[in-house]
C-alpha cells in the first residue's frame, strides 16, 4: 500500500513519464492520418495535460477566441491510460474538428450524431458521450 501511495506521489508531482508523450503523440499521428484520408486535409490542435481538469474528467476541448485546445486530464492517466489512448483522444479531436469546421452542434453536449460519425472516422472506437468506467475496469482484469 505503501508503494502504490509513493507511486502515485511521485506521478502527480512529476511530469509526464517519456512514454505517456510518445503514447499520446502516436495517437495524434494515427488521428491525423484518419483525418488526412477520411477528409482530405489536416488540422493539428495542440493537446495540453493537466490536472487542473476538473473531477474524474478525461479530456476537454475548448474553443475560446479563435482558439482550439485539447486538455487531457492527468489526475485520472496513470489509472487508465490505455482508455486515454484508444477513447479520448479521437474524442477530443472530433470535437476540435467540428469547432475548426464551425459545424459543432450545442444539443446532447456537442455529441451529436455528425460528432459521432466525425469521432469513428477519426479512429474512435467508442464514440460515446460518457466514460464507461465498468469497460475501463474489465479492460484492466488480467482474464475476459
Amino acid at each position: 500500500m505503501i508503494f502504490n501511495a509513493y507511486k502515485s506521489y511521485q506521478f502527480k508531482h512529476n511530469p509526464l513519464p517519456q512514454t505517456y508523450i510518445n503514447q499520446i503523440q502516436a495517437k495524434e499521428q494515427d488521428v491525423l492520418q484518419h483525418m488526412q484520408d477520411n477528409f482530405g486535409f489536416i488540422y493539428r490542435f495542440p493537446i495540453i495535460i493537466t490536472d487542473k481538469v476538473p473531477g474524474r474528467l478525461y479530456g476537454l476541448t475548448s474553443y475560446e477566441n479563435g482558439k482550439i485546445k485539447i486538455f487531457l486530464n492527468k489526475k485520472v492517466m496513470q489509472e487508465s491510460m490505455p482508455y486515454m489512448i484508444s477513447d479520448v483522444i479521437p474524442h477530443e479531436y472530433a470535437h476540435a474538428l467540428l469547432f475548426k469546421l464551425h459545424q459543432n452542434v450545442a444539443g446532447n453536449g456537442g455529441h451529436s450524431r455528425l460528432w459521432q460519425e466525425t469521432c469513428k472516422s477519426l479512429g474512435g472506437k467508442n464514440c460515446r458521450r460518457y466514460v464507461d468506467q465498468k469497460e475501463i475496469i474489465m479492460s484492466k482484469m488480467p482474464f475476459k
